[in-house]
């Protein structure tokens, strides 16, 4: 797949995420097989650009180019000025949120909300586009609600408008993160427009993905929920896609070594005490696949220090790992 002058290693995106996609969860997942990714939403609100948080969401130091960074806001000036802003800090790829759900968010008419206004939509994507030098790309939903999918619509807008990717979650506003995506307007989308269509939304399997691809004819899959504790994702249906067959599960001493290398960049980007609270929601995430991970979440969410922290990680697998006949360690004879 191809976004601008940008040829990516493979089809495969991190979706971006508010509060999960920051740097040390990007480049784990490059790491482990995604060939794309893009930054946590950054606000178009200039007064909001150098809060601790906000330096924290544009922190790309050591990350694997293209690096894209997604902003919003409502205005398109405010928009464009933001876009060059991200551009003079590194952005090789501003990508557009008009996808976002969350009701404070859409309450300020923001994200998904946008959706419902397409002579804005083309005044912020035109204004954006002709802002900057690098690759503007956008990401939307199927619409505001099942009523009023305009999906089409704004996928041609946005190709009028001089965007270079566009990324569709198959749900609409109104659906947040609820039933099932559907995928039959991904594939009007692709079908309406020559610019690259990503398909996001349930992607959560190998199998899954193939699926979606042959469903929609897209470009390139973006993934989100699914990599949240297990980023390994991306390797397993990079190689599904190559191969056909699926690649064995990675065993716990490499789960260990991913997930402690995660926690570290997390308590080296955020500080120790923003850190240790960051590291408890992805230990939580990881700890879903993981054998009695109950009691490794339960452990770490009472641990405020990010050595005992790691002390604690470390300690849960080689427990494990000596307890005989237990299904982690069937599962490493297996692998």
């Amino acid at each position: 797949m191809q976004i601008g002058p940008y040829r990516l290693q493979n089809r495969l995106a991190v979706a971006p995420m508010a509060g999960v996609t920051d740097r040390p969860f990007r480049q784990l997942c490059k790491r482990l097989g995604a060939g794309y990714a893009v930054s946590e939403m950054t606000s178009a609100d200039s007064r909001l650009w150098h809060t601790k948080k906000s330096r924290c969401r544009r922190d790309h130091d050591g990350e694997a180019a293209p690096i894209a960074v997604q902003i919003a806001g409502t205005d398109p000036a405010l928009l464009a000025a933001a876009a060059r802003h991200n551009v003079d800090e590194g952005a090789q790829i501003i990508d557009i949120n008009m996808g976002c759900p969350a009701k404070k968010v859409c309450n300020v008419l923001a994200g998904s909300a946008l959706l419902r206004d397409e002579p804005l939509v083309a005044r912020i994507l035109e204004a954006v586009v002709a802002a900057v030098p690098v690759p503007v790309t956008l990401k939307i939903r199927t619409g505001w609600d099942r009523e009023h999918r305009n999906a089409l619509v704004i996928a041609r807008i946005a190709e009028a408008s001089g965007i270079q990717a566009l990324s569709v979650h198959g749900r609409t506003r109104m659906d947040l993160y609820e039933g099932a995506a559907e995928y039959d307007t991904i594939a009007a989308v692709k079908a309406s427009v020559s610019i690259p269509v990503i398909a996001n939304g349930d992607i959560d399997s190998p199998e899954k993905a193939l699926a979606v691809l042959r469903h929609t004819g897209v470009d390139g899959l973006m993934i989100g929920r699914a990599a949240q504790g297990r980023p390994w994702i991306f390797r397993e249906i990079d190689h599904f896609l190559g191969e056909g067959r699926r690649m064995r599960e990675p065993d716990h001493d490499e789960i260990l070594g991913w997930l402690a290398h995660h926690l570290e960049a997390l308590y080296s980007l955020y500080g120790n005490e923003a850190g240790a609270r960051v590291a408890r929601k992805h230990v939580g995430w990881y700890a879903r696949s993981l054998p009695d991970g109950d009691t490794l979440r339960r452990q770490i969410n009472q641990l405020d220090d990010p050595a005992a922290q790691l002390s604690a990680v470390r300690a849960f697998f080689e427990l494990r790992n000596r307890l005989p006949g237990t299904p982690w360690q069937a599962d490493k004879r297996a692998a």
